[in-house]
């Protein structure tokens, strides 16, 4: 009988996204690998908006600042196992893009906890020292 693991694997995780729709964002997901392992919260993090997720490439860096988890439906009392190694979403606000419906200045967006992790992290740092 295989171990049975609490959370699942990454193959795992690309697995399951790969069985999304091609042309989806979850079956594009599936292709990259995950950047940012970490908990995001207050990160700067450039987000993976290229072909074929976009139209085009776009520039899109937003600050995740807070967690919502996934909702179980009413009919199941416990999460199914394994547990989805990135879950949930979070709310981001917009700071810098250059994508037409996403505007900078405050503007909040939604993003699946799966495509944070395949973002970039921004090191403002060396953003700032540029000529």
């Amino acid at each position: 009988m295989p171990f049975l693991r609490f959370i699942e694997t990454a193959e795992q995780e690309r697995e399951r996204l790969a069985q999304a729709p091609e042309g989806s964002i979850n079956h594009h997901l599936s292709t990259l690998p995950v950047n940012i392992p970490e908990w995001p919260q207050d990160l700067l993090v450039q987000l993976p908006w290229e072909p074929p997720r976009t139209d085009q490439k776009h520039t899109v860096v937003v600050v995740p600042f807070q967690f919502r988890g996934d909702l179980r439906p009413k009919d199941i009392e416990e999460e199914p196992l394994p547990r989805k190694l990135h879950s949930g979403s979070w709310d981001c606000i917009v700071v810098s893009s250059d994508h037409p419906s996403c505007p900078v200045g405050g503007y909040r967006i939604v993003v699946c906890a799966t495509e944070i992790a395949r973002g970039t992290k921004v090191d403002l740092t060396a953003v700032l020292d540029q000529p």
